[in-house]
């Protein structure tokens, strides 16, 4: 392979080597940042060409790029393409052994590479490093950034390195790259890295061609309808799944639609990931069925769907998953299949990744008592562990203790050859888990941000206003308008619908006067919103809870519509966010104001066409009060024949997602999904009715369970 000429211009290379006249808007300024010598940060969505950013400068520059990269397969293509067009690349990673491994490190050493791709973990090695040390290093690279930030939603311990890294290394000139990042995993990246004056290029998030829908599924039944629905329409895409088991079972659903199809997720061998992924890639195969394990710098363009077989855990995670549709910048599909009860993978996966300390010495004292008392050895898998400690453990969530511990410098872990069990060593086996360097607000603090991203992207879930406007809120890009074709811009009016006249039109203008004062008009005119919804609402029945600000009690709208129930009032505001009267910024904690057509029908400049189920007067839906005996729980309830009322659980979810925000804990401490289902088909109207079900334990019984009471008595009209 030839050697790159020296002194190779920009634009030469752009043209000879990608085959391009000029780079892209965002890119131009990246390149031309890093060009004139500047750490910089890149946040460019998926699709938007991150990888040309650094491969450009690196052909123009002495010396060679180091390029960190989280998943072998994505070195794999890049390196491929890269070869392909002439370019000396290279990847150093566990896949790479023997002669191949020395070769490489040869070519390395002596300057024939222009860029080398290398795993977080291979620095780490002490040889490595001083071979690092002694090589002139133009630009170190660090692509998917957001795997150093805790807060980001693919976070990689072996990414937490590269701080010192990078000291070691002289503080080469960086560029960190990531498809996704808030605001907070952005100044994480920044801090860790210790970025001197960098410039901070965040391009535009916005896909235009990317069409964003979410059909709500009573059922596996209709997604695989949904599914085959998309496919007959789109053909080529992924559908990504939560967990292994469901990539099998969709996958062996699809493989009679008639379309080329593959699987692939992380509990297949690497002969099998790679058959799947290069059959995709190469166009063989037209449909991917995967987990998140895949998608990471699969260069394919013409990715027509990408469909979301359950909710992900964040929004970060949903949006670099689904731009994964439509690279070539034609009309693309992106559909979440939502049904409410696929929230219960998330909240076991939180569990799993945000182990209680609890659980974290628990697991220590296992190991401590099983190890060997001379050596602080053992064999045990993971599995034989959580066994051990209960059989509610999440072995997820040992495995995470696990890691904590090793960070901690309680322990180590590391492979037994010829053996699926790694070896566990406990470094001081007489040491006490109070003595050791566990971080508990940390460990808190991850599981609020983790818990308020399933927050975030179950809201995005029910949102009703523009799906991508929504989503670049979230993002912190302001500016931003409706795109006109997801599924909530061309949404028709609800058929239930109703032209409002008399006391319901007093009802919503008072709302909308309350949600008015509780905001803040700009100088264009428009409203920005200050609270978020619940606070709004408490304002305007009246509230006297301990959160309840100053500000709001001393408006002239508090308590303006006392006589609404929390079920009412709920129901009112879900109907004006229907009808387009209001507007929510994304975010962590999304904040409520009016739309341009809410303050019209206010002002009385429009009229009000709102649904009226759940809150006008003549309009309570009625519904016959199961006679059930008060202590019967769930099981009771089946034998009986009784349904759940999928209306009132709705309500009763709503108001746990409340009350897990006011006592900034889970959704799942407040109540278990199954107690809550079982409120909603037995309906108890008294607090002692109530306790008697399955799963509600004392804490409920004495802080929350009232509210849920009530909330039901509304709802029955008792």
């Amino acid at each position: 392979m030839a050697a790159i000429p020296p002194g190779l211009a920009l634009n030469d290379a752009l043209r000879d080597y990608f085959g391009f006249e000029r780079l892209r808007t965002g890119q131009d300024e990246i390149v031309s940042a890093i060009m004139a010598g500047r750490d910089t940060l890149a946040i460019m969505p998926t699709g938007g060409g991150k990888s040309l950013c650094y491969q450009l400068p690196a052909l123009c520059r002495e010396g060679v790029t180091i390029v960190v990269s989280p998943l072998i397969a994505l070195m794999k293509d890049q390196v491929d393409a890269l070869l392909a067009k002439g370019i000396p690349a290279a990847a150093i990673n566990s896949s790479l052994e023997g002669e191949a491994y020395r070769q490489v490190m040869s070519d390395f050493r002596r300057g024939e590479l222009k860029i080398v791709y290398v795993a977080p973990e291979r620095f780490g090695n002490d040889g490595f490093m001083h071979t690092l040390q002694g090589m002139q290093i133009s630009l170190l690279a660090i692509d998917e950034a957001h795997c150093l930030s805790q807060w980001g939603h693919d976070f990689r311990p072996d990414y937490l390195r590269l701080g010192r890294v990078r000291q070691e290394l002289g503080n080469p000139q960086t560029v960190a790259l990531t498809a996704t990042a808030t605001e907070n995993v952005r100044q994480d990246i920044l801090q860790t890295l210790q970025l001197q004056d960098p410039a901070v290029v965040i391009s535009g998030f916005g896909r235009d061609n990317l069409d964003f829908a979410i059909t709500h599924c009573e059922g596996r039944k209709a997604k695989f309808e949904r599914i085959r629905h998309i496919i007959d329409k789109w053909k080529k895409g992924i559908i990504y799944c939560s967990t292994r088991k469901n990539v099998m079972t969709v996958f062996e659903e699809i493989r009679g639609y008639g379309s080329s199809a593959v699987a692939y997720h992380a509990g297949m061998t690497d002969e099998e990931r790679e058959f799947s992924q290069d059959a995709f890639i190469s166009g063989r195969a037209d449909v991917v069925v995967a987990t998140n394990a895949f998608g990471m710098g699969i260069d394919r363009a013409d990715v027509r769907f990408v469909i979301h077989f359950e909710i992900p855990g964040s929004v970060e995670a949903y949006y670099q998953e689904a731009g994964r549709a439509g690279r070539d910048g034609e009309l693309s599909a992106c559909e979440l299949l939502f049904n409410h009860a696929d929230l219960k993978t998330q909240e076991f996966f939180f569990e799993g990744s945000n182990p209680s300390v609890d659980l974290i010495r628990s697991v220590y004292n296992l190991l401590r008592a099983r190890c060997n008392p001379d050596t602080g050895e053992l064999q045990m898998t993971v599995d034989a562990m959580a066994a051990e400690l209960g059989k509610d453990v999440n072995p997820m969530g040992v495995g995470t203790s696990l890691s904590a511990l090793i960070h901690a410098g309680a322990i180590t872990r590391s492979d037994v050859a010829g053996s699926n069990t790694r070896l566990t060593k406990v470094l001081n086996p007489g040491k006490s888990f109070a003595s050791l360097d566990i971080d508990r607000d940390r460990i808190d603090e991850k599981a609020r941000r983790d818990h308020a991203k399933i927050e975030a992207i179950t809201r995005y879930a029910y949102s009703i206003g523009c799906r991508q406007r929504w989503i670049l809120d979230y993002f912190g890009e302001t500016g931003t308008c409706d795109c006109g074709h997801c599924d909530n811009c061309k949404a028709e009016e609800p058929a239930d619908a109703e032209d409002l006249q008399g006391d319901d039109l007093v009802v919503v203008r008072k709302a909308l006067a309350g949600v008015a004062r509780a905001s803040k008009r700009l100088p264009d005119g428009s409203w920005q919103g200050i609270y978020g919804r619940s606070k709004i609402m408490d304002m305007l029945r009246g509230a006297k809870n301990a959160t309840m600000h100053y500000y709001l009690t001393s408006l002239s709208t508090y308590g303006i519509l006392s006589e609404l129930t929390d079920a009412k009032m709920k129901a009112l505001f879900r109907a004006m966010q229907e009808g387009g009267l209001l507007q929510s910024s994304g975010g962590d904690m999304p904040l409520l104001t009016l739309s341009a057509k809410g303050e019209d029908v206010m002002r009385e400049k429009a009229p009000a066409r709102l649904t009226r189920r759940g809150w006008a007067k003549d309009a309570v839906r009625k519904t016959k009060q199961a006679a059930i005996n008060p202590r019967g729980h769930q099981l009771i309830a089946g034998m009986l024949g009784c349904r759940m009322d999928k209306e009132l659980y709705n309500h009763l979810a709503e108001l746990r997602r409340d009350l897990a925000a006011e006592f900034r804990m889970p959704v799942y401490r407040i109540m278990n999904t199954e107690a809550l289902k079982a409120l909603a088909t037995i309906k108890p109207t008294t607090i002692e009715a109530a306790s008697r079900i399955k799963g509600i334990g004392p804490w409920t019984r004495q802080t929350t369970l009232r509210a849920f009471v009530e909330l039901i008595q509304d709802y029955e009209g008792v």
